[in-house]
């Protein structure tokens, strides 16, 4: 197991690097960048003091220098002009030109909100999915089966940002949560208090049952699917015959083997919840780096937006490892490493 961490951890390394040159470069693809794009501006209006600023984080970000030698002072391996090694392997992550300020003071809470959204999302998901496919599947053309089918097809076809709109109004009249945001205006920039916790709760309802509702319905429907596989092959029927009880006949190994293709699928569920979440994070202004993201990737603020993107990357690979680790711990005939005796 150590030896197969071992491996896996430098895997990530690797890969996590090969992300970041693809990442660097495409946002660099794009004719120009921020600053450019400002000092052309500052000069047509002729402020010379602001053109002087810009023109000096271009010489300190090396924004003037060969693009592979950015690359490599953003990663940190190629000393600044100062000498000094600072970039993200140093836990330095950059500069944000559009707000003026560190991209760790821009996305600072914007971070852990995204994974406090995601995580509700996530346990909502599996909450909701599981019992409903497992009552679907032992019931198969039942009214609740043909019930929960119904529902699974509404939240497949429903638009995100339709129910959003909905959802926000509903809240809005029968709860009285102020509309937007995850907290209530009156404790934005305030420390956190238990006052402001229980306002994130209220209002992380609207935003979990928005994004969660789709990847809810589709799991029903794959799980049912996969369910109802496992219940028609032999090792089930002979169970049954030797007289296993229906619950532990049902939990002990069909259940568990039909959540192989879900347990697989948690490294793409992180970064697809990052991603997939943009346009509801704008309908219902959400404080998230989904919102940052696209603003950034739209004023070619380089930085911010390779930053976000490498967390996503982060999110990815430690969720494929965390994927397979507990593959080989549901699932006695996966072996780690591909081979067996």
């Amino acid at each position: 197991m150590i030896r197969y961490l071992l491996r896996r951890i430098l895997t990530m390394a690797l890969t996590l690097l090969v992300i970041s040159a693809l990442v660097f470069f495409i946002i660099k693809l794009p004719p120009g960048d921020f600053l450019t794009n400002q000092i052309a501006e500052l000069r047509s209006q002729g402020e010379a003091a602001s053109v002087a600023k810009a023109q000096f984080l271009m010489q300190q970000y090396g924004l003037d220098r060969p693009v592979w030698e950015q690359y490599l002072r953003w990663i940190g391996v190629w000393p600044n002009p100062d000498g000094a090694f600072n970039g993200l392997i140093q836990g330095n992550w950059g500069w944000s030109f559009e707000y003026d300020r560190p991209v760790r003071e821009v996305v600072g809470d914007a971070l852990w909100l995204t994974l406090v959204v995601n995580l509700a999302v996530v346990i909502f998901v599996h909450l909701v999915s599981i019992p409903i496919a497992i009552y679907s599947a032992t019931r198969q053309y039942s009214l609740g089966d043909y019930i929960a089918t119904f529902i699974g097809y509404l939240g497949l076809a429903t638009p995100s940002f339709l129910l959003a709109l909905i959802m926000l109004f509903y809240a809005n009249r029968w709860l009285g949560i102020s509309i937007g945001g995850l907290y209530d205006s009156t404790y934005a920039g305030q420390p956190w208090t238990w006052e402001k916790v229980q306002s994130l709760l209220a209002h992380l309802v609207v935003p979990t049952l928005v994004i969660g509702l789709g990847g809810t319905a589709a799991m029903i429907r794959r799980m049912r699917a996969n369910l109802l596989d496992e219940l028609a092959k032999q090792y089930v029927i002979t169970a049954k015959a030797k007289g296993l009880p229906p619950t532990r006949a049902l939990l002990k190994y069909p259940f568990r083997m039909s959540l192989n293709p879900f347990i697989a699928d948690i490294g793409n569920l992180l970064p697809h919840l990052v991603s997939g979440s943009v346009l509801v994070s704008l309908v219902l202004s959400l404080p998230t780096v989904g919102p940052i993201l696209l603003a950034a990737l739209k004023s070619q603020d380089q930085f911010l937006a390779g930053f976000i993107l490498m967390f996503v990357a982060v999110l990815t690979v430690i969720g494929m490892l965390i994927s397979d680790l507990l593959l080989a711990w549901l699932d006695p005939r996966i072996r780690l490493g591909g081979s067996g005796r």
